[in-house]
């Protein structure tokens, strides 16, 4: 019988592999869908500039920094080589690391932002070491696809054909909420976008307030 800690070892390094691997099919995905792609920029920017100016943050998973370079977002961690060196042509300081084990001292950073949760090995474990190398009254933003809106519900149904999406957990909003006050956040805020079918966003669609309409979530939450 396989150990489970084994089994996340695997599932870990194949992960990493994948994302090595097919990396260009990842960049591709942004040059596709570029409406949804500037739909969740603006959503977690709207989020981002909430705090206050001339602070210290990175981002966790920043992938090839799609999301990092245009928030000006200038480190991150990133356990993909392939990824890491696109990251860092973007001028994004790439860190090899995991969420669950941040190679950061305690008390360290005013943010920490999140934007692909559902590749992680342990949420509550990232949200645990978040919750350590933030700063007193510093922020952990989350931008996911919410499992219970249109575009979470296809990616499930698609699960089992497509590259990323075998190796991706999507999460409710209460799951995403829960973990966070379990981790002891607090002051949590809310916005969202994505509203519709992945194919029929034709325009970048502006972000409201709250959760339960749209399919990609941001949530703000304050260390205290």
């Amino acid at each position: 019988m396989t150990k489970p800690y084994l089994t996340k070892n695997l599932i870990h390094m194949k992960k990493s592999v994948l994302f090595s691997t097919h990396a260009k099919r990842y960049e591709d995905w942004f040059k596709k869908y570029p409406e949804v792609y500037l739909s969740e920029v603006a959503a977690v920017k709207e989020q981002l500039i909430k705090l206050p100016e001339n602070i210290k943050g990175i981002e966790v998973g920043l992938g090839t920094g799609r999301f990092a370079q245009p928030l000006g977002i200038k480190e991150g961690i990133e356990p993909s080589p392939e990824m890491a060196s696109r990251a860092k042509v973007r001028g994004i300081a790439v860190v090899n690391g995991t969420a669950e084990n941040l190679p950061y001292k305690d008390l360290n950073f005013d943010f920490v932002l999140f934007v692909t949760i559902c590749y992680l090995d342990n949420l509550k474990l990232a949200l645990k070491e978040t919750y350590r190398v933030l700063k007193l009254y510093g922020s952990v933003i989350i931008g996911f696809i919410d499992k219970e809106q249109t575009i979470g519900k296809a990616y499930e149904e698609k699960r089992s054909h497509g590259v990323f999406l075998k190796y991706a957990k999507f999460y409710t909003v209460n799951q995403v909420i829960n973990s966070l006050k379990e981790a002891g956040f607090k002051n949590l805020e809310f916005n969202q976008t994505l509203f519709g079918a992945l194919d029929d966003i034709k325009e970048v669609q502006l972000p409201k307030s709250g959760y339960g309409e749209g399919s990609f979530v941001v949530i703000k939450a304050i260390k205290k």
